[in-house]
């Protein structure tokens, strides 16, 4: 498989960065259950992807406060301290990037909002291992939409029957797959070098 890789798609949220809401709010509920009212009830995934979609932080805000005004403080903290939900980079992963970089082209294909990306990318300095990097937020389209892989795929001019790539999310593995690319679907059991070595990319 090795001769036919020649680049590599990492997902970043899950993969190479861990991200999680209740890393801030844990400071800030008192109660595990509010705590988790609040995030699947509130700030829920769904609202939260939509942000990854395009659309602003701002409006998201307004539309959850005047939703929700009694959690006005709760939901501003969200966007505002955002940056306390960035824990650290999944270093076992990370650590890889050095010694796929000299033998493939690396890129990053991220849900994820334009708006707060920034603040991840100059807080680790792996980034700037990629060749390229889409982000979801950037471009009003997210995985696991076809368009979005296709967009990388012509930014870049590469080919998904040469590319692999690494995802925590199986919906976004699936339709990589349909596309043409090989995959690798991370979760807390992966080990990513392991994987690696068994398609021979490593």
């Amino acid at each position: 498989m090795s001769m036919d890789i020649k680049n590599i798609v990492f997902d970043f949220g899950g993969v190479l960065v861990d991200w999680n809401p209740r890393y801030l709010y844990n400071k800030l509920f008192e109660d595990e259950e509010q705590m988790e009212f609040f995030l699947q009830s509130i700030c829920t995934p769904d609202w939260n992807e939509q942000q990854d979609a395009g659309r602003s932080l701002t409006e998201a805000t307004d539309l959850l406060v005047n939703k929700h005004p009694e959690h006005e403080s709760m939901i501003r903290q969200y966007y505002d301290r955002w940056e306390e939900m960035l824990k650290d980079d999944i270093s076992a992963n990370v650590s890889l990037l050095n010694q796929l970089k000299g033998k493939y082209r690396l890129f990053g294909l991220s849900n994820w909002s334009g708006e707060t990306f920034p603040a991840a990318f100059r807080r680790f300095p792996f980034f700037e291992e990629f060749e390229g990097i889409v982000i979801s937020g950037d471009e009003k389209m997210k995985k696991p939409d076809p368009e979005i892989y296709h967009l990388l795929l012509s930014r870049y001019q590469i080919e998904a029957e040469n590319s692999a790539f690494i995802d925590d999310n199986a919906e976004n593995i699936r339709v990589a797959k349909e596309i043409g690319f090989s995959t690798v679907h991370f979760n807390n059991e992966t080990d990513l070098e392991v994987e690696l070595k068994k398609m021979n990319l490593l």
